[in-house]
């Protein structure tokens, strides 16, 4: 058994928006050597998450509209008010939703290759942005 670790910077361009990762994660893979295995995919932020689905900007628009209407950017949020926080500067929402998403994806790999489903990519998730984030990538196996 053997275990790669890398981290990849991403720069987020908005407050909240959808960033296809899998290309990075990819090249992270591909550096490791590992034919066969686990790729653990990590954000260490509490207002980003990771996940997997389809590359299609219509769909990302559609996720953050959901979550928009299901957990408002500006709300009577305790974590805002205790801060003082003005409406610009709330992340409540951020930290809500990371905590239902999850900071983590595991992809099974094969032969060098992850195993996402023919139209699966590995998005990254911003909801506090614009800001410095990182990924950390795990790859481990044989």
């Amino acid at each position: 058994m053997r275990f790669y670790f890398r981290e990849v910077s991403l720069r987020t361009g908005k407050k909240i928006e959808i960033v296809d990762v899998s290309d990075r994660i990819r090249d992270a893979v591909g550096e490791s050597g590992i034919d066969n295995g686990l790729v653990n995919i990590w954000v260490p932020h509490s207002t980003a998450t990771i996940t997997v689905n389809e590359r299609d900007v219509d769909l990302w628009e559609d996720i953050l509209a959901v979550l928009e209407r299901n957990v408002p950017v500006k709300g009577e949020y305790r974590h805002n008010i205790k801060y003082g926080w003005i409406p610009d500067e709330q992340n409540a929402h951020a930290h809500i939703i990371s905590s239902i998403i999850k900071p983590n994806v595991t992809v099974p790999l094969s032969k060098g290759r992850m195993l996402l489903g023919t139209w699966q990519s590995i998005l990254f998730i911003e909801m506090d942005g614009p800001r410095q984030r990182t990924i950390l990538v795990q790859v481990m196996g044989e």
